[in-house]
């Protein structure tokens, strides 16, 4: 639940449209894709995730987890792959359209999978080692590949239920959180540029920590915004700035910010 809450802080929503398309049918959004709106591909993309899941799911006829399925991101390239190849002169929907993409690709994949595991069985692997046991490369890769899987995640959850005790210092729960990300992604970055400054200098973090507090008044002489900005956001901004000063490594990773997105400008008011 912690790491559901933490995707949809950052903003990654998944509802199935974007604020900026409520009014726009799927073929409508992907005539302006074709056009070149680059942006707007990104964003119905990652609108349609949870749709792209369920397709993958139903034919794979078993959940598909989305962070970790091989299947999940065939079907992902194929439903990029249908907005290229879309005509609306052909009268079906997108949505439609995109499915068979979808199902051929995975149905491809499928049988490339069962030829090389056909041809190539894991014996074929096997060797000895300096004690003269067999052992299979390609089995303990696949091991030690899992054991990194969820060593990782749990250590993003952990960083998550550590970052939930600090906020609760500060009177802030996490689910706060969740109302308070800016719907915007300008405005997000332009926060984040915000949390950025505050990590970075000692002694705001130390007022804040001590304080338990936003240093507003201190924090205005530094970044070119309104009180009433930081008033409005300042549960999104003490969260993360703790992250980008905190023992997080992997939610510092996770947030994935550019150098020119950092500058804390233009915000919304």
């Amino acid at each position: 639940m912690l790491l559901v809450l933490f995707k949809k802080f950052l903003g990654k929503r998944q509802a199935h449209h974007s604020d900026s398309a409520d009014a726009q049918t799927p073929e409508q959004i992907v005539i302006l894709i074709q056009e070149g709106d680059l942006r707007l591909r990104n964003q119905f993309i990652t609108d349609y995730q949870p749709y792209v899941a369920k397709v993958t799911s139903r034919f794979c006829k078993r959940y598909v987890d989305p962070a970790r399925d091989d299947e999940f991101s065939i079907a992902l390239g194929a439903f990029n792959e249908a907005i290229n190849q879309f005509s609306p002169q052909a009268g079906r929907s997108f949505l439609g359209f995109s499915e068979q993409v979808i199902r051929r690709r995975l149905i491809d994949y499928v049988r490339k999978e069962q030829r090389f595991s056909q041809q190539i069985p894991y014996s074929t692997f096997e060797v000895e080692d300096e004690e003269d046991n067999i052992v299979n490369p390609i089995e303990i890769h696949q091991a030690v590949e899992q054991y990194e899987k969820q060593k990782g995640m749990e250590e993003r959850r952990s960083e998550i239920i550590d970052l939930n005790r600090c906020l609760s210092e500060f009177g802030i729960r996490f689910g706060d959180l969740v109302d308070a990300s800016p719907k915007h992604d300008d405005s997000r970055q332009a926060l984040f540029g915000i949390a950025k400054t505050l990590s970075k200098d000692g002694e705001l973090m130390r007022l804040m920590i001590s304080k338990r507090m936003l240093p507003i008044k201190e924090l205005l002489a530094q970044v070119k915004v309104s009180r009433k900005t930081l008033e409005r956001n300042r549960k999104f901004i003490i969260a993360v700035a703790l992250i980008y000063q905190g023992p997080y490594p992997y939610l510092r990773d996770y947030l994935h910010i550019r150098e020119d997105h950092e500058k804390g400008e233009d915000v919304r008011e």
